[in-house]
This record gives C-alpha cells, structure tokens and sequence, in this order.
C-alpha cells in the first residue's frame, strides 16, 4: 500500500467528516478524468468540444477538472460531443 493510501485509510478511520466527503470527492475526481481522457481518445481539444456545446473552453476545463457537482444532462451532452454515451451504474 503506497503513503498515500495508508494515510488515507488512516485518516478516513480516524476523521468522520473527512470519510464522509472523501468517497463522493474522488468519485466526481473520477468523472472529470475519464471525460478528458475519452476527449483526448478522440483527438477533440476543449476548443472544439465547447464548439460543439455552444459554450466557452474555461467550461469545459471546469466540467474536466473541478470535482464539483456535474448536472446528468451536462454529462450526456459531453459525451454526445464525442460522438460517445454516459452509461450509469447502481451498484
């Protein structure tokens, strides 16, 4: 296990609140890396995505890059702009 997961871990057991907002943070972390990874896949640059949503390329870096709430429609539209889809899961 690297340093970081040991403290992590550690951290998580130790500090409730940080527990609470850890899981939910990295999974919208986990959002915008795989909608700039799927960006890159297709060779599309923020430029040319916010082409196609009608919208400025400082929007695309936020929905890539800020771990903020992303709306589900945003999302589809993304993906739709790659030419890709937004599959969800319940697990």
């Amino acid at each position: 296990m690297s340093d970081l997961q040991t403290y992590i871990t550690k951290r998580k057991k130790t500090d409730a609140e940080f527990a609470k907002n850890y899981d939910e943070g990295f999974e919208n972390f986990k959002i915008g890396v795989m909608l700039r990874q799927a960006r890159e896949s297709e060779g599309i640059t923020q430029e040319e995505v916010a082409r196609k949503l009608n919208t400025k390329k400082s929007a695309i870096s936020r929905i890539e890059n800020h771990a903020e709430d992303r709306r589900l429609s945003t999302l589809r539209k993304y993906a739709e702009a790659l030419g890709k889809e937004i599959r969800l899961e319940i697990a």
